[in-house]
């Protein structure tokens, strides 16, 4: 690998100018966390992203990219090479608990991901961006994606365009984790596989329903199906190589209404997850195997689904060096945690490192006199605004400094 090139060069600090936008993107956050709209829907937060960034000098506006999505570019006219920085947009069908002032007005759709505080943060990295612009040698494309969630809005955003016009050189993302094991500054990420790809599974079990008292004259499929819900794991701990990560788990079980009758079928459905596109592609089949072997000896069958989910979000080592280096600069040495482990959740930001050298990096959001916080997805999350600026600031520098910096 080609080093990076010299040292940064002195440019304006940036954190006055942060300072100046970040009551208006605190509010803008707050806006976007009160009206949640799920992948595909985001029309209110599109509107609101655009009439914020539509003024902004040197900056053009693309809209409707994967139905709602946004790029915006930055010195498009600019020679130098192009970076991306990519934030979602979408939330989540989660009725909110929060209990917050800001919290949802609509009912079973909430920002439980923090998907709010990403959209608000690159907001403020445009805003700043534009006062430096000439510090700037090749453009910054700002892309604001719609459906993370499941909805395969990254994969629709690079089939749509979005690392082209200019070529995008290396794209960068960011989440905000509010786990134990980070806190409020810190910044963490890997080369290599950082989050998992997933395979979803429907698996319906059909057998020969009767009376609960009589199971000889049934085939009763809540026990083939619970045997077949007890043998998935043994395709975690007897067919993979125990160092290697793969996670089977069954995330629901339907079956029968009533309580002395043995029902027609049983419907199982859950998720593969890897760090190994190899383990990906190989453990759907034997899951599906598996159990239409096990329904087949009891005397009944399986219809199996595979859906395949995200591939792999893989950081390319260069791009994670250089996030590295960005934030031992921007938060210092102690809070960057270069090697941290990876996560079997999933992430559409896959698809942009499909295409081109992107590193996704977590900014750690627990307080330090937290020791817990609710996490990603839960009905009592809310994004932490005193994330907003350390989150601005890494997409700031992480473009400012890319045409000097990134490997030649």
């Amino acid at each position: 690998m080609t080093g990076l090139r010299g040292h940064f060069p002195a440019m304006t600090d940036l954190k006055p100018l942060i300072a100046e936008v970040l009551p208006h993107v605190r509010q803008l956050r707050r806006e976007l966390h009160a009206h949640p709209e799920l992948g595909f829907e985001e029309a209110f937060t599109s509107r609101t992203v655009i009439a914020t960034l539509e003024n902004l000098p040197g900056l053009s506006l693309r809209s409707g990219v994967a139905v709602t999505g946004i790029i915006a570019v930055l010195d498009a006219g600019k020679t130098g090479p192009c970076v991306a920085l990519r934030a979602d947009m979408d939330a989540l069908p989660i009725t909110e608990q929060s209990g917050v002032e800001h919290a949802s007005i609509r009912l079973g759709c909430m920002h439980a991901c923090g998907h709010d505080g990403h959209t608000a943060a690159l907001v403020g990295a445009a805003l700043v961006l534009a006062r430096v612009r000439h510090e700037l040698a090749g453009p910054v494309k700002f892309l604001f994606q719609p459906a993370e969630e499941g909805g395969f809005g990254g994969r629709r955003m690079v089939e749509e365009g979005a690392l082209e016009d200019p070529k995008v050189e290396a794209v960068f993302g960011a989440h905000n984790w509010p786990s134990s094991d980070l806190v409020l500054g810190d910044v963490a990420t890997r080369p290599g596989p950082f989050m998992g790809g997933s395979v979803d599974f429907h698996i319906t079990i059909h057998g020969r329903g009767g009376h609960a008292a009589t199971p000889q004259r049934a085939v009763d499929p809540i026990y083939i199906g619970a045997q077949v819900v007890t043998a998935l794991q043994s395709l975690v701990s007897r067919e993979t190589d125990p160092v290697a990560a793969l996670v089977i788990t069954v995330g629901q079980f339907h079956a029968g209404s009533a309580v002395n009758a043995i029902p027609d079928s049983a419907r199982i459905e859950g998720t593969i997850r890897s760090l190994s596109p190899e383990l990906l592609g190989r453990a759907p089949a034997r899951l599906k195997a598996l159990a239409e072997g096990i329904a087949v000896a009891h005397g009944a069958t399986a219809d199996v689904k595979l859906i395949p989910g995200y591939p792999v979000t893989t950081n390319d080592a260069r791009a994670t060096h250089y996030v590295v280096e960005v934030a031992t600069d921007v938060a210092g040495r102690e809070r960057v945690l270069p090697a941290r482990s990876p996560e079997l959740t999933s992430e559409d930001f896959s698809y942009y490192q499909l295409a081109r050298p992107g590193a996704f990096y977590f900014l750690g959001s627990r307080p330090a006199d937290r020791a817990l916080v609710p996490f990603l997805h839960h009905p009592q999350f809310d994004y932490n605004d005193d994330v907003l600026p350390l989150a601005i600031e890494m997409h700031c520098e992480l473009a400012r400094r890319f045409a000097t910096r990134w490997p030649e």
